[in-house]
């Protein structure tokens, strides 16, 4: 796993008041670097042999609205020759990079870090170089929690429930996730089938028929379908220990894993994963068996959620009744209007049945809201717009439009030249994956089907955020660009002796909730966007998430598609 070659660079004359993309420009693209309170009196680009070849022009300035900090946008679009740069300003300078293909690179290393993420496995030095590791949790002696007993399977019952990917920073594998994650990069996929035919990855399945981004995401398939009671069609919500394992690797875990609860979201997560992958995977010799099985297993998952429509996932409740109490990651939700939408949609894509368009109508949103593992119908939405003259394509294409648009004229008065970023709202637990690159995947199917052309550079923008060009000056991705986060909230980099961090992983972002101060987290701002610590215990700003990785995944990949 290597990463970009400007990676290890250190920030030019120790200062970083530049803020640019720290990844990489397409020719044709605008390139804008903003110069953090400091007015410039000269910015100029040179290129890699100290010739001067543009002047930037300040083409005007903001006042954050969160410190007052004032911020000057300069503009260097004239850049357009493929080359390593320095853009220099008042004697400080930082490197960039104008390339075709520029995130070609980030976005193979931000599908690659699931392969690392992958569990019950040997993650092999042939694919991972020196984050090579022993297989850990087989997860082939799983425990049925008493939450999730049945007569057929009470509890104590040992089940076999291999393989999948970690979910975050901890090792436990929760199935709302993974199905949010999956259908994310599914529909993503479904967009640009062409480009993800030829994006080679390093895993062990690159050689066979089928491309390597399916391949890794049949990973986590084979997985979820382990997770269905074979008897009455229920998904098991998490495979979970009782309590977080502590920072070591995941060879020297020692607690019980258990299968817990079913619940109703998890169910139909499930579902709607299932039926869009049966559909996908059918024309792929690889895998000949699955889409049957999926497509199966998708219909008898919801219709048990509809028989258990009550049946959320309330692990407080369930540790005052239950032992061994579970203490892990919740992933509680109190509705599923949105979960059946996006189900309902995908199995009367797959099957054409009447009664699945009845449940998607009668579910359907009234107004697009950004996909994320919490509110899946935007989903549906994505869903519908693929298809050719779908019942509620109309509608879906209606309601984006106007989600969009309230987007787009953000960026001419924004503090980073970026369509987010200027709300205390864009900021919290997760935002740079949830508020940057998930609505910025909105705006690229708007660019798709509302108006070709129009959106995908408010798009392109929202990543060049992430990538340096933002209050903190961080390259948010681990091991990319000259300043990335080198301490993440994750339990195999803390844990595995070597200096770098995993590389291809979205941290979660500035977080103004801070709640993990308890944990001694010295952060340097209360500013919304400032609200970041790039150290291991930083939970609530630091960590990584299979989720967040899918939105950055999808956001680049399209982009790299496109430009």
């Amino acid at each position: 796993m290597v990463a970009l070659v400007n990676a290890t660079m250190a920030l030019a004359d120790g200062t970083d008041f530049i803020r640019l993309n720290q990844v990489g420009y397409y020719p044709q693209q605008e390139k804008v670097v903003v110069v953090d309170q400091v007015k410039p009196k000269k910015a100029e680009v040179f290129d890699a042999q100290g010739h001067r070849v543009a002047k930037g022009k300040v083409v005007r300035s903001a006042v954050s609205p969160f410190t007052g900090k004032t911020r000057y946008i300069v503009d260097f679009s004239q850049v357009k020759t493929e080359g390593n740069y320095t853009v220099k300003v008042d004697g400080q300078s930082m490197p960039f990079i104008v390339k075709s293909h520029a995130l070609a690179d980030i976005t193979k290393g931000a599908m690659e870090s699931y392969y690392l993420m992958r569990s019950g496995t040997v993650i092999d030095q042939t694919y991972a170089g020196r984050f090579a590791r022993p297989l850990g949790h087989p997860d082939t002696m799983v425990m049925v929690h008493p939450t999730a007993a049945t007569s057929m399977r009470p509890p104590g019952t040992v089940i076999s429930s291999p393989l999948g990917w970690y979910d975050a920073g901890d090792y436990n594998k929760y199935i709302v996730n993974s199905a949010f994650s999956i259908g994310l990069m599914l529909a993503v996929y479904q967009q640009q089938p062409d480009y993800f035919a030829r994006l080679q990855l390093r895993i062990p399945e690159r050689g066979n028929k089928t491309p390597d981004f399916l391949d890794e995401i049949m990973f986590n398939l084979k997985w979820m379908l382990t997770m269905q009671d074979p008897d009455d069609g229920g998904v098991y919500h998490k495979l979970t220990t009782p309590s977080f394992e502590g920072f070591v690797m995941p060879i020297a875990c020692k607690q019980q894993r258990y299968v817990v609860q079913k619940s109703v979201t998890a169910a139909l997560d499930f579902a709607a994963v299932m039926a869009q992958a049966a559909g996908i995977y059918a024309s792929f010799a690889d895998y000949a068996d699955f889409s049957q099985k999926a497509l199966a297993a998708a219909e008898k998952a919801y219709l048990w959620a509809k028989r258990n429509p009550k049946a959320f996932y309330r692990q407080g409740l369930n540790s005052r009744w239950y032992k061994p109490e579970v203490s892990t990651g919740e992933y509680g939700d109190g509705r599923m209007e949105d979960e059946l939408f996006w189900a309902a949609t995908q199995l009367y894509i797959a099957t054409n049945k009447t009664s699945y368009l009845e449940d998607a109508r009668s579910s359907m949103p009234e107004r697009f809201v950004r996909p994320v593992w919490g509110e899946v119908s935007g989903l549906g939405v994505y869903a519908w717009l693929q298809t050719a003259s779908g019942p509620l394509r109309e509608k879906c294409l209606s309601m984006l439009k106007e989600y969009v648009d309230k987007i787009v004229g953000n960026t001419a008065k924004s503090n980073f030249m970026s369509p987010f970023g200027d709300q205390p709202s864009d900021f919290g637990w997760g935002c740079l994956a949830e508020n940057f690159c998930s609505p910025a995947i909105a705006l690229l199917y708007a660019d798709n089907y509302v108006a070709k052309g129009k959106y995908r550079k408010d798009a392109l923008r929202a990543a060049d955020y992430v990538l340096g060009r933002n209050a903190t000056g961080f390259c948010y991705v681990t091991g990319y660009g000259v300043k990335s986060p080198r301490h993440p909230h994750q339990r195999i980099s803390e844990a595995d002796g070597i200096d770098d961090p995993m590389p291809g992983l979205l941290v979660g972002g500035p977080n103004p909730g801070q709640q993990d101060l308890a944990s001694g987290i010295n952060y340097p701002s209360k500013a919304p966007d400032e609200s970041y610590a790039d150290v291991m215990a930083s939970y609530a700003s630091n960590e990584i998430a299979i989720n967040w990785n899918a939105s950055l995944v999808g956001l680049l990949s399209w982009l790299d598609a496109i430009f």
